[in-house]
């Protein structure tokens, strides 16, 4: 392994909202020398916040990456860095950055604790295997409470919390850590912005507690290894800070443990050994598994390992378009190495690209870089043809890596330009903002001309008009949000269709039979069986009719709504040896689709919403009483600082302006955060109301 590998970290910072992500990167970039000025969200200066939107609204709307380098012991180590949003709008920014990245930081808040979206982050960890630390933050604030945040952090997110730092004081008398490797103080300097810290001996009042930690920790380690159980057993405080540190390393790697660390970043306290500890337990990219692809010309699996020798691949994970340079492609390398100016396979199109130049980000701005290898995060400018979870590669050499699933839109709102110049202005915007954000989506509706665009929620599509003003200078016109339905056939039908055109010549003749219904549990998008016996249907018409299946299913019969799932069951049917072709298949199978599901029972699916309230005692009654009329079901109410946090399960039709609602009640004293949970069925009372106010008639 090279030593650049091995000096490198790619990491995120990853939290829930106002848990102070971007302010502990703020920090990293100063103490690292990479800024010779802290920024701060709350004036708008944070460097990592660069848009006009994030800096307006004091949050993280896209991950923007950066490069700093931490002096540990004398060796110089690379720490490229993504700081992800924490609103749940935005949570396809954490989606894509964790799929490449080796570690991570998660941030909570030392008086929140773990908060939902904590949890939604922390399973989309879980599911890329991405080792992480855990830094509890806001010490300094008044209710804080490590050793909850650490209780939470075991009950909640099912982990192993391992607390590396007891705090030394808390709330406004927080001053500093306990080091349990070390069992020494560190106690920061208020005077130089956190530069200076001093290191001394444990404070009196803590060394029981202490001496209570640091024993299960180095009891836990000397039961990792043989050597060190029995070193630990002649003399319990053998156990040098190099073999402890080199136990915890391996067990973060492999996922069994998570070292917890705890500071104050707005005070400038804690953040130093944040960064020792990233460097010292989270992996290099040499010692994450190797990524495995599939050859697409041999479909067998391949491996790529983080070697600079091995054949070039790289997976895109997000397309950012840039006022100067033009679309910049953010790609992690996972084997192999890239000049400035060479070509590329991309696996996803099969054609070949020049990437011109290479670009090393430090948020919107761009170093210049030669080359780049195994290892590396870094963005790529001169592409035609790029999309988000594309693989490029080595041309000799083809692979396609695992893509980047995202989440479906679930609220829609209808565009229009307030001037007829900017008609395709407005067309051609739209499609570049779709390219940056996989979780935004335009359609033009069929029926009413207009154009519709579907995001994550309220403020994801707020920020993106709002884009459209600003960056495109197009003024606009947009209609009441709405929900995105889906629709959904809960009956089981077996339909025969046969598909015949005569207009002179060579005409169109297609015949099948299938049996349509509800998808497997959990199964996601069409579920096709192939179960023709005989020849009836000649294997290479197969694709079309599954084609024809999946196109179809993007338009219900109830209100045009798309399926989420659906279970085809091709059982036979029969070609004419020259009529028949793929296209005739799949029309075949649309037209099938639509009388099947005619004569099947559909229903109308809506997008149920995981929502947390929380609101002082004498609010409780109020804010449940609310909930019920919008449908919700109260899942449980819990206890904690002061206040009652409600748990609930409620439609996102009865959700909009429930923020201003939750002000007036609770004389705003209450806050809520709400994240997409699964879709379920409309009650039937409310179907017709829906289709109704679509289509403009109801339904008999």
């Amino acid at each position: 392994m090279s030593a650049k590998l091995a000096h490198t970290r790619n990491i995120g910072i990853m939290a829930h909202i106002d848990a102070g992500k971007t302010t502990t990167t703020e920090r990293i970039l100063y103490y690292t020398g990479e800024n010779y000025k802290i920024g701060e969200v709350h004036e708008g200066t944070a460097t990592m916040d660069w848009m006009i939107q994030e800096q307006e609204r004091g949050i993280t709307i896209t991950s923007a990456a950066t490069t700093v380098y931490w002096n540990l012991k004398d060796e110089k180590y690379k720490i490229n860095i993504i700081d992800t949003p924490g609103h749940v709008d935005f949570t396809v920014e954490v989606e894509r950055s964790l799929r490449v990245l080796d570690g991570a930081v998660a941030i909570f808040c030392a008086v929140g604790g773990v908060e939902p979206q904590s949890e939604t982050v922390w399973k989309q960890a879980d599911k890329y295997r991405v080792p992480r630390i855990s830094f509890v933050n806001k010490m300094d604030r008044a209710g804080a409470d490590f050793f909850e945040v650490i209780n939470q952090i075991k009950d909640k997110l099912g982990a192993n919390p391992v607390p590396l730092q007891i705090p030394i004081g808390e709330e406004e008398n927080f001053v500093g850590v306990v080091d349990l490797i070390t069992n020494k103080a560190i106690v920061w300097d208020d005077d130089s912005l956190g530069a200076n810290y001093t290191v001394t001996e444990v404070p009196e009042e803590l060394k029981e507690v202490v001496n209570e930690y640091r024993t299960k920790l180095i009891e836990g380690i000397a039961e990792e290894d043989e050597k060190l159980f029995e070193k630990f057993m002649a003399d319990h405080d053998s156990l040098t800070p190099e073999e402890m540190r080199a136990v915890i390393r391996k067990a973060t790697i492999e996922h069994r443990i998570t070292p917890v660390l705890c500071g104050a970043s707005f005070k400038n306290k804690g953040v130093q050994p944040l960064l020792d500890a990233i460097v010292e337990y989270l992996p290099n990219p040499a010692e994450i598994d190797s990524v495995v692809g599939v050859n697409p010309r041999t479909e067998a699996e391949e491996a790529r390992h983080a070697n600079p020798q091995d054949p070039f691949s790289a997976l895109v994970f997000k397309i950012a378009t840039d006022p100067y340079v033009g679309r910049l492609a953010f790609v992690k390398v996972y084997s192999g190495s890239l000049e400035a100016g060479s070509y590329v396979l991309n696996t996803g199109t099969g054609k070949k690209e020049r990437i011109s130049r290479i670009m090393q980000m430090h948020a919107n701005k761009q170093n210049p870089l030669e080359h780049i290898e195994a290892g590396d995060i870094a963005a790529l400018i001169g592409f035609k043809e790029l999309r988000t979870g594309d693989t490029i590669c080595d041309e000799k050499h083809p692979i396609i890596l695992e893509s980047i699933t995202f989440p479906e839109p679930v609220i829609t709102i209808a565009v229009e330009p307030k001037t007829q110049d900017d008609v395709d202005k407005l067309e051609a915007s739209l499609v570049k903002l779709a390219e940056e954000d996989p979780t935004f989506t335009v359609r033009i509706d069929e029926e009413t001309g207009q154009t519709v665009i579907s995001g994550m929620g309220e403020l994801h599509l707020d920020i993106i008009t709002d884009r459209l003003r600003r960056e495109f200078k197009i003024e606009i016109n947009k209609g009441n949000p709405q929900v995105a339905y889906k629709e959904a056939i809960v009956s089981t039908i077996e339909h025969r269709e046969i598909y015949k055109k005569q207009h002179g010549g060579r005409g169109k003749f297609a015949d099948i039979q299938f049996v349509m219904g509800p998808a497997d549990e959990g199964f996601k998008g069409l579920q096709f069986i192939n179960d023709i016996k005989g020849g009836n249907i000649p294997k290479e018409y197969v694709p079309a009719i599954e084609k024809g299946f999946r196109i179809a299913m993007q338009n219900g019969v109830l209100a045009g709504f798309s399926l989420e799932s659906l279970k085809v069951r091709l059982v036979d049917g029969s070609f004419h040896t020259v009529d028949s072709d793929s296209l005739a298949f799949e029309i075949c199978a649309k037209v099938g689709f639509r009388e099947a599901a005619r004569k099947s029972r559909s229903v109308l699916m809506e997008p149920m919403m995981r929502l947390e309230v929380n609101v002082p005692d004498e609010y409780v009654g109020e804010i449940t009483s609310d909930l019920n009329k919008r449908r919700a079901s109260v899942e449980g109410i819990e206890h904690k600082n002061r206040y009652q946090i409600v748990k609930a399960h409620v439609p996102l039709a009865e959700m909009f302006g429930y923020v201003t609602s939750l002000r007036t009640i609770t004389s705003g004293r209450g806050t809520s955060s709400m994240e997409f949970s699964h879709y379920a069925e409309l009650p039937a009372a409310l179907t017709d109301d829906i289709i109704y106010k679509i289509k403009g008639y109801l339904v008999k």
